[in-house]
């Protein structure tokens, strides 16, 4: 059975919805996840632009401005939500492998 879209998040798709805490277009995003991450986690041009118009129809960002073929968005309550829920995941992970592996 395949699952939800977006019960889980890629890396790159956390990272376009932390970047949109703040008002950005495509541009900004490519530049601050390498920010970020240290240069550990890259988003292509392709997979950006096809993740906004998804997060769009999903309800997830709104585009709060167009200039031309510049669009810029930012976050709604729903993707504020959905990028809560993926941290909490992803700190439980973290905290399982503590205990597991008696880190703690």
């Amino acid at each position: 059975m395949p699952r939800a879209k977006f019960q889980t998040l890629t890396e790159q798709m956390f990272y376009i919805l932390l970047c949109l805490q703040e008002e950005c277009c495509g541009m900004d995003i490519l530049d601050k996840v390498p920010a970020m991450t240290a240069g550990r986690v890259n988003v292509g041009s392709g997979t950006l632009y096809n993740l906004l118009e998804q997060f769009c129809e999903a309800g997830m960002i709104r585009e709060t401005r167009v200039d031309g073929r510049k669009r810029s968005y930012l976050l709604t309550d729903k993707g504020r939500e959905t990028l809560e829920k993926e941290y909490e995941r992803i700190r439980a992970q973290a905290e399982d492998y503590r205990r597991w592996m008696g880190k703690e």
